[in-house]
């Protein structure tokens, strides 16, 4: 038998109401007991020090982009963003359409020691290249039924449907392409996860004029319970804060009528907007860190053009690094509490993946994903990319994780340095 034990960690587990110094067992890939002062079962038990360290449930990043190799400079390795930055779980989010998911499911889901899941693009296209090209997101690029059927036989990988409500394709395309993605998800029983806030510049020529603040309540009025609205905190217009500053009126409604909220972090994020956000009242189901090639300073892959157009004013640039784990100490600067935020990566995040019953727990017999963060108390100063500072006293930071068993360090080249204050 291999058995571990983490030994003395402060263990969060909401989905088993847990909250203290504990002990945990692994057996053999598998949770065999969390309590206080675990005995070694036997001689050879590893004993792993972990004191002082939070001890959760794996951590599951809701927004990734991972289709490396064919999403051009926009798709990130799978495991340099989850297990080796201490994530297990990662949901690629509309890198894979019903054309090339067989390509994810062989080159990045089979391969890779993270578990990989895919909210399939509505799009024909993908997530090619980043989406620098919207005339390939255009209505004609949709195929309801070929998306459907792909989706239904492939449960086993596809959680859920992505597509996008933001400016650029409003002005192209009015509210077709959101009624076709709301269609299939509807026709393929699955969630939806909407990206809110600008993507596209508008077009030059042709485009229609278009108000920011009617984005939002045209969306919600497509979407079904459980659907997922993307981006509560980007800087961009277009979103759940209007131009006048304040909260979308249409966000209680849409959070009454049964859709989520998932923080897609990404280069976007604003800790003003957040702090409108919060203020009114509004909490987030989930958080995703929202990396991406763009975002992340990652060589470029091999023949992939050095300059692009777009390049100088593109929205997805950001120049502050970040992870899953530097964005739950963002919540945390925000006010928003710990238990909450382990349980937005946690169990909140595994019921998004529709895996709850699977993922997202330490609870004795499920599968022994584990992340473990040092916790660490001082002055740090944190940006985002609007030049907004804020001074938190607490940061997280990946040390370790076990994919099933199997202990991974946290020393992916990507993960931020904190800044001193």
């Amino acid at each position: 038998m291999n058995h571990i034990i983490l030994k003395g960690g402060h263990v969060i587990d909401p989905a088993a109401n847990r909250d203290g110094i504990f002990d945990v067992l692994i057996k053999d890939g598998t949770i065999a007991a969390v309590d206080r002062d675990i005995t070694p079962p036997d001689s050879n038990t590893t004993i792993v020090d972990c004191r002082d360290k939070l001890v959760l449930p794996g951590l599951i990043d809701t927004h990734g982009h991972v289709y490396q190799g064919v999403t051009g400079r926009f798709g990130l390795n799978a495991d340099m963003c989850g297990v080796y930055s201490g994530v297990t779980t990662l949901v690629d989010q509309g890198g894979a359409s019903c054309i090339t998911l067989p390509g994810f499911r062989q080159y990045v889901i089979e391969p890779s020691k993270t578990r990989v899941l895919s909210y399939m693009s509505a799009y024909l296209v993908g997530g090619l290249e980043g989406h620098y090209y919207p005339e390939l997101y255009r209505p004609d690029c949709l195929d309801v039924e070929a998306t459907v059927t792909a989706a239904k036989k492939n449960r086993d990988i596809v959680r859920g449907l992505k597509a996008h409500a933001e400016i650029g394709g409003f002005a192209r395309w009015g509210v077709d392409v959101m009624r076709i993605a709301a269609q299939i998800g509807r026709e393929a029983e699955l969630p939806v996860y909407i990206h809110f806030g600008q993507l596209w510049p508008k077009p030059e020529d042709g485009g229609s004029p278009v108000n920011p603040d009617n984005i939002f309540n045209q969306v919600v009025d497509m979407l079904k319970p459980g659907d997922i609205l993307a981006h509560p905190f980007s800087r961009h217009p277009g979103g759940f804060v209007e131009l006048n500053g304040k909260l979308h009126p249409m966000v209680n409604e849409a959070i009454a009528r049964g859709l989520k909220i998932d923080v897609g972090h990404g280069s976007h994020f604003s800790f003003k907007t957040a702090r409108i956000v919060l203020d009114a009242g509004v909490m987030p189901d989930t958080l995703g860190a929202d990396m991406h090639g763009y975002n992340t300073i990652v060589p470029p892959p091999a023949g992939t053009p050095s300059w692009h157009p777009d390049e100088s004013v593109h929205i997805f640039k950001g120049n502050e690094r970040f992870s899953l784990v530097s964005a739950m100490s963002s919540m945390l600067a925000l006010g928003i509490p710990l238990n909450h935020v382990v349980a937005m990566v946690t169990n909140n995040a595994a019921k998004l993946a529709r895996m709850e019953d699977e993922i997202g727990t330490l609870k004795v017999g499920s599968v022994a994903d584990v992340s473990v963060l040092d916790d660490l108390r001082g002055r740090w100063v944190m940006h985002d990319n609007e030049g907004t500072q804020v001074i938190t006293e607490r940061m997280l930071h990946p040390a370790f994780c076990y994919r099933n068993g199997e202990r991974f360090d946290a020393n992916a080249a990507i993960l931020p340095v904190a800044k001193a204050a």
